[in-house]
C-alpha cells in the first residue's frame, strides 16, 4: 500500500519531512494551515509530514465546536492553559504531554473514510513496531462531543481495551487534504480532570516515549510509501514570517470571538 497516486511525471514522487517542532497552539494551528496553502498552490511535494509539541497544555476546539465553556475561560484566564481553534473538526482535546501528527497529503483519495484508513494503517504499523497494537474505533460520528477521547470513531485508533489512543481529523481544500492526531503519552492528570471530568487516558503497561514514538511512525510512513522520495527540510524564513502572521487568527481572541 502506498499513500499517494503514482506521480504524473513517473519515478518517485517528492515528499517533506518538517524537523519537530515544539510551539504554541496557534502558531502550530497556523503552521498546519500554511503548509496546506502552499501545497494547494504549488503540488510541489506529493505529502508533507510533521511531529510536534505544545510548548504550553493547550486545549484545541473543533472547527464546527461551538464557543468554549466558562469553565474553559476561566481555566485559560488563570494561565493553566491557551485556547486555540482548529482548522479540522472534532471535539475538543487537550494537548499536554503528547505527540501530535500532521500530514498534508496533495492527492488523497475522494472518500474521506478511505483517506483516514489509509493514513491509519501507516500509525498502526508505527505502533505495532513498538509492540502496540491498535484498531479503528467504532462509534458513529454523528456528533460533536465536548471532549474527543470521550468516543472513538473509525477515524480514531483505540487499544484492546477500546480505550482511544490517538484522536485524528480533518480539513479539506480545493481536493488536498490536512490531517493531523493527537497521541497522548502522559497527560497531566489534574488538568485532564479539570477540563473534562474524567480521567486521562492510561497507557497500560506503560506509555512508548515520545522520541521513540516518532521514530517509529516516521519509519513507517516511509516504509509504506515506497514511491516517495523523502527529504527532511526545514522551516524557511519565509514560512516562520507566514506562520507569525496566521497564527493570530487560532488565538484566545479569535476563539472567544
Amino acid at each position: 500500500m502506498t499513500l499517494p497516486a503514482s506521480c504524473p511525471s513517473g519515478g518517485r514522487c517528492p515528499a517533506r519531512l518538517v524537523p519537530t517542532q515544539t510551539r504554541s497552539g496557534a502558531e502550530q494551528m497556523a503552521l498546519d494551515t500554511l503548509l496546506l496553502e502552499q501545497s494547494c498552490s504549488s503540488r510541489a511535494d506529493a505529502l508533507i509530514l510533521r511531529f510536534y509539541r505544545w510548548s504550553r497544555p493547550t486545549l484545541s476546539l473543533g472547527r464546527h465546536q461551538g464557543p468554549p465553556t466558562d469553565l474553559w475561560r476561566q481555566l485559560a484566564a488563570r494561565g493553566d492553559l491557551d485556547l486555540v481553534r482548529r482548522p479540522s473538526g472534532g471535539g475538543a482535546v487537550l494537548h499536554a504531554g503528547g505527540l501530535t501528527y500532521a500530514l498534508i497529503w496533495a492527492n488523497p483519495p475522494r472518500q474521506r473514510r478511505q483517506a483516514y484508513l489509509q493514513v491509519n494503517q501507516c500509525l498502526q504499523e508505527g505502533l505495532k513496531a513498538l509492540g502496540l497494537h491498535l484498531k479503528p474505533g467504532t462509534a458513529a460520528a454523528d456528533r460533536i462531543t465536548a471532549d474527543c477521547f470521550a468516543q472513538s470513531t473509525t477515524a480514531d485508533l483505540v487499544d484492546s481495551r477500546g480505550c482511544k489512543r490517538i484522536g485524528s481529523a480533518q480539513f479539506w481544500k480545493r481536493g488536498q487534504l490536512l490531517q493531523h492526531g493527537e497521541i497522548p503519552l502522559a497527560p497531566p492528570e489534574g488538568l485532564w480532570e479539570a477540563v473534562f471530568a474524567t480521567s486521562p487516558p492510561c497507557w497500560t503497561p506503560s506509555a512508548p516515549s515520545a522520541a521513540s514514538l516518532e521514530l517509529a511512525l516516521q519509519q513507517s510512513f516511509q516504509r509504506l510509501s515506497l514511491d516517495l522520495e523523502w527529504r527532511r527540510e526545514a522551516l524557511s524564513p519565509r514560512e516562520l514570517q507566514r506562520m507569525n502572521a496566521l497564527a493570530n487568527r487560532y488565538s484566545l481572541e479569535s476563539v472567544q470571538a
